[in-house]
């Protein structure tokens, strides 16, 4: 399956979140809480039962069910979302990912029990986006690449599109790469000159879906809470299409995808690529 065949797949894989019983405006509510996720909220009455609760089914199975009250923010709470920002799949001012690495401890985003929602969170491991622009890929690859820096150890594979981009990223790169115990990759089409790299290995695809996807992808250096992967498709100029996801079987699947099909196409000494 390649990178484009799996955003498809994430898509078409949306998951139900029937509301029971409750007041429209409840059921608008779960539906700003969770705009991020691949779930679409409907809702419906029984003639009897209990009140304001969801059950969450996915390709007509049930998944499980809980209480409106477990899955919407207390007033005045302050549960964090799963990702530690803002709840949109990007980093707040002044959190990691917004400012470069720093020292930090391992594992990154929240995912503590106190994160509002998790009765059906814990059920959606990919969260779904749309017309992010480049500034926002930028601000979402941050937050996974100060994952990495942070933990110190591990794989990081980057997708870049064209060789042009990934020079404005060198910097970054070759610091993250400095890191002796974490393997960095970068990925690109072969469209403009490639930058000096010392720290990380640059992998040349003559193919369209590393010109038409941005992907950074962490395996957690040892740790499955610390695996982290976004990955999305220019569908229109500037703006993009894909999902974030904290599962380990999903990110392992993407490095594992990456390192077979292009871990032969590594930069050579003169500039070209071993394809």
């Amino acid at each position: 399956m390649s990178l484009i065949e799996l955003i498809a797949g994430v898509e078409a894989h949306e998951a139900t979140l029937t509301v029971f019983n409750a007041d429209p405006a409840v059921t608008e509510a779960l539906r700003e809480h969770f705009a991020d996720r691949n779930v679409r909220i409907v809702e419906d009455q029984t003639a009897s039962g209990p009140e304001a609760f969801a059950v969450l089914a996915r390709d007509g199975e049930f998944v499980t069910a809980a209480t409106v009250d477990e899955l919407l923010p207390r007033p005045g709470g302050d549960a964090k979302p799963r990702d530690g920002g803002s709840g949109d799949g990007k980093p707040r001012d002044g959190e990691p990912g917004d400012g470069g690495p720093e020292e930090g401890e391992p594992g990154g985003g929240d995912r503590s029990d106190r994160r509002v929602g998790k009765p059906v969170l814990d059920h959606l491991d990919e969260t779904m986006f749309t017309s992010y622009s480049r500034a926002d890929m930028v601000a979402a690859s941050r937050e996974i690449e100060d994952r990495a820096w942070r933990v110190g150890d591990g794989e990081l594979h980057a997708g870049f599109q064209t060789l042009d981009v990934l020079t404005g990223e060198a910097d970054t790169y070759d610091l993250l790469g400095e890191k002796e115990r974490l393997d960095v990759h970068a990925y690109a089409a072969d469209e403009g000159e490639a930058p000096d790299v010392e720290h990380y290995a640059v992998h040349v695809g003559e193919t369209a879906e590393i010109r038409e996807t941005w992907f950074v992808a962490y395996d957690g250096g040892g740790y499955d809470d610390a695996k982290c992967a976004l990955l999305a498709e220019e569908r229109a100029p500037g703006e993009f299409y894909g999902f974030w996801s904290y599962d380990p079987e999903t990110v392992g699947y993407i490095i594992d995808y990456l390192t077979e099909r292009y871990g032969g196409s590594e930069q050579t000494d003169d500039g070209g690529a071993t394809v």
